[in-house]
């Protein structure tokens, strides 16, 4: 029985994917270092001292040293396309909340949150983008990432700069919510989950609790 050839998404349903998977791990690297530049301004605006606005980046730090070791193993659980889908839904969330959190710790806490999501955006970006080239292209692929995965630090302060000093620290937060908000929906609609993994969900009872 011959096997099936791959089939592989081509012109504007592989851009797509491409923009997507490099907007999403853009956006998680940028969201990394935006924050440094304008910690005093979010210090003064909430009330908190130098030592205590570090958690800040401290605590996106850590979710995602705790994440992205997962994000294989829970791609598999979950399906890519769901796990991917539901990171992005919640980097962006998450997102949304830092912008209109008012206090130290909840400020904390969503930056927790955000760095949960986005921790798998990273690595499973990758594996999407490779499987959007077959094997003799995806150099093309890797090079794309690799530009985006090198702007995306330095870009963050930079970015951070002018938007805290021209409108205001929360718009560091509420500018990741138009482009997460295109990569939920582009990742929902055209990402698919990898050939070859048996999705194996937790299970209740007989049946799938996810599908």
């Amino acid at each position: 029985m011959a096997l099936t050839e791959k089939k592989y998404p081509t012109g504007a349903v592989q851009a797509i994917i491409v923009v997507t998977a490099i907007l999403s791990a853009v956006l998680e690297l940028i969201d990394s270092t935006i924050v440094n530049v304008a910690l005093r301004q979010i210090s003064g605006s909430i009330g908190a001292s130098t030592t205590e606005i570090a958690w800040v980046i401290t605590a996106y730090a850590i979710s995602n040293v705790i994440i992205i070791p997962l994000s294989g193993m829970l791609s598999s659980i979950f399906g890519r396309k769901r796990y991917f889908t539901f990171s992005i839904a919640l980097f962006t969330l998450a997102s949304l909340m830092c912008g209109l959190s008012n206090s130290l710790w909840v400020l904390v806490a969503w930056r927790f949150i955000q760095g949960l999501g986005g921790g798998a955006l990273l690595s499973t970006a990758q594996t999407i983008l490779v499987d959007a080239f077959p094997p003799q292209k995806r150099g093309i692929g890797m090079a794309l990432f690799g530009m985006g995965v090198a702007t995306g630090p330095a870009l963050g302060p930079v970015l951070g700069g002018i938007i805290t000093d021209h409108i205001s620290w929360h718009w560091i937060f509420f500018v990741n919510i138009p482009l997460g908000t295109f990569a939920v929906i582009a990742s929902w609609l055209f990402v698919t989950n990898q050939e070859g993994v048996k999705h194996t969900g937790p299970w209740i009872g007989g049946g799938s609790f996810f599908w």
